[in-house]
């Protein structure tokens, strides 16, 4: 039998799993079969939008960037998702073009929800921090409450809780996503290999854990995230 290692780099964050990869057989229609353990694709593939949505705020943003949720008053209260779109983009102009005028780059998430609580729209958001941003954008908006806070990478709080709360509500209609971001967003880094078995997988050192699950069987995966952006470097240097 033969192993595989994928390794899935998104910014600070890092997926890695060694699974075995059969093959051998034939199917119905002669051609050869080749597969991994059902376990370790629904670890690694991203089957789910919050999966998606994890990883490309972890590719993008870093401890100490915003995150917030803007609302509306009862004067700007729009009554569709279309108005709720284009409210969001007049200032997603807005603070994009404030940016550009000092020479900063503006990378922004968003998702649309009005299903829970008081069924008002509102918006929250996640972005790149440039400085006194709370304020700029507070002002900007300008047509409701405003609400910010640091992002958070830690046991309790991180790019995973923050995706899963993002993309919460149901959609509207069959194949529509519930969040969004601007075009300029990075995409994570991903790597597959063959590997010997036996192969063990390692934490490196100054990284928090989410998951570790290399005693299970056959499959061995571990997620985790470098503390500091120094280490995520050095590390990416090392492998290339």
């Amino acid at each position: 039998m033969a192993y595989r290692k994928k390794i899935i780099s998104a910014g600070p964050l890092v997926k890695e799993i060694i699974y075995p990869y059969r093959s051998g057989g034939s199917s119905s229609n002669g051609r050869r079969r080749t597969g991994t353990s059902s376990e370790a694709q629904r670890r690694m593939n991203a089957i789910y939008s919050w999966q998606k949505l994890e990883l490309l705020l972890a590719a993008n943003l870093v401890k100490g960037d915003v995150v917030g949720c803007l609302t509306f008053d009862d004067y700007h209260l729009p009554e569709t998702r279309e108005q709720v779109r284009n409210k969001f983009k007049w200032f997603l102009d807005k603070l994009r073009a404030a940016r550009e005028e000092r020479g900063q780059n503006l990378v922004m998430f968003w998702s649309i929800e009005h299903l829970h609580g008081e069924g008002r729209w509102h918006i929250h958001i996640a972005c790149n921090a440039t400085g006194s941003d709370y304020e700029e954008m507070l002002r900007l908006w300008g047509q409701g409450e405003c609400e910010f806070n640091a992002l958070r990478v830690d046991k309790k709080k991180n790019y995973e809780t923050l995706a899963r709360y993002m993309a919460k509500e149901e959609r509207d209609k069959v194949g529509q996503r519930s969040w969004s971001y601007t075009r300029n967003v990075k995409k994570p880094e991903v790597e597959s290999f063959s590997v010997r078995e036996f192969t063990p997988l390692r934490v490196p050192k100054d990284t928090t854990v989410f998951e570790d699950v290399r005693s299970r069987g056959e499959w061995q995966y571990i997620k985790y995230a470098y503390n500091n952006a120094l280490k995520v470097r050095r590390h990416r240097r090392r492998r290339s």
